[in-house]
């Protein structure tokens, strides 16, 4: 078989295995949080059934052309994240399209999905979208921040973009990781993570159970199909960013799926201990402690 077919075979294998843990891993989270609550939660096998319920309905609603493909761009947003991801280092063919650089291109692939939104959001039907819309790009603006700074501290450390050359230099010892030789970036890069998976506190832009908006109740049938689909690529592949840049990599799906866990299990253990924050709290926060954080990170690198 030709090599390019196989390749693409394989990231198509990759990228169903990452779905499916992506789902299984949200049901497993939605589980702990009703326990915390005392109560007994959702079956394992509940997003699937979502899953296909949305996919086989149809929506009748009638707005403008960016409001239907807003969530094909947040879509996008997730799958180019896993397509430009390298998920087992060592690995020819769960590499994916990762090629040198390839950080940054990453980088840009979570705003995307942001915009897209923003820009489906635009065009609902709601008097209060831009309301919306403020707060979510304010946030994630603000997320941006120690991230970027994280990354910058991480190129300068191991002179390079490609993630593939930050995971080799971290081989040989869990002490070559870089949680533990650059552990500033580590929490900078940590705390931003909270805002990127959009758990409490850092969840105003849903506020569930408090405001009756949002994509949820914007967006019906296949339309809320495709969101609940790149949340689940999303929620696997930003986790596996993360696991790349400071604990390491994964050289098989058991190492990934060990670490995407505990990675993301971290945001949820913080949204179940505290309270939301209000938008202003949330953007103040994240251009306070993390991004000073990120820049310690940088100055004791140069």
């Amino acid at each position: 078989m030709d090599y390019s077919i196989s390749k693409f075979l394989f990231t198509l294998l990759g990228l169903f295995i990452v779905l499916n843990w992506g789902m299984l891993m949200s049901s497993t989270m939605r589980r702990i949080n009703a326990r915390v609550s005392g109560r007994i939660g959702i079956p394992w096998y509940q997003p699937w059934i979502d899953l296909v319920k949305l996919y086989s309905m149809r929506s009748q609603l009638s707005h403008g052309t960016m409001f239907y493909l807003g969530p094909v761009f947040r879509l996008m947003g997730g799958v180019g994240l896993f397509l430009f991801m390298p998920m087992i280092y060592g690995s020819q063919y769960f590499m994916n399209y990762s090629f040198s650089g390839d950080l940054i291109l990453i980088l840009y692939f979570q705003f995307f999905g942001m915009l897209g939104m923003a820009l489906g959001a635009g065009e609902g039907g709601h008097p209060y979208s831009a309301i919306g819309i403020s707060r979510g790009l304010s946030q994630f603006t603000t997320i941006e921040v120690p991230m970027t700074l994280a990354v910058i501290s991480l190129a300068i450390q191991y002179h390079t973009f490609s993630i593939s050359d930050i995971v080799a230099a971290q081989q040989g010892s869990i002490l070559n990781w870089t949680v533990f030789t650059n552990p500033l970036a580590t929490i900078a890069a940590m705390l931003s993570l909270l805002g990127a998976f959009g758990h409490s506190p850092f969840n105003l832009v849903r506020a569930p159970n408090e405001i009756p908006l949002g994509p949820p109740t914007e967006y019906h049938g296949s339309f809320l199909g495709v969101l609940r689909t790149n949340g689940a690529i999303l929620h696997v592949t930003e986790a596996a960013l993360f696991m790349n840049l400071f604990f390491g990599g994964a050289t098989s799906w058991i190492e990934l799926i060990i670490k995407t866990f505990f990675i993301y299990f971290w945001s949820v253990f913080v949204g179940t201990v505290f309270p939301r924050f209000r938008i202003e709290q949330s953007v103040v926060w994240f251009l306070k402690w993390p991004t000073i954080i990120g820049i310690f990170s940088i100055i004791l690198f140069m």
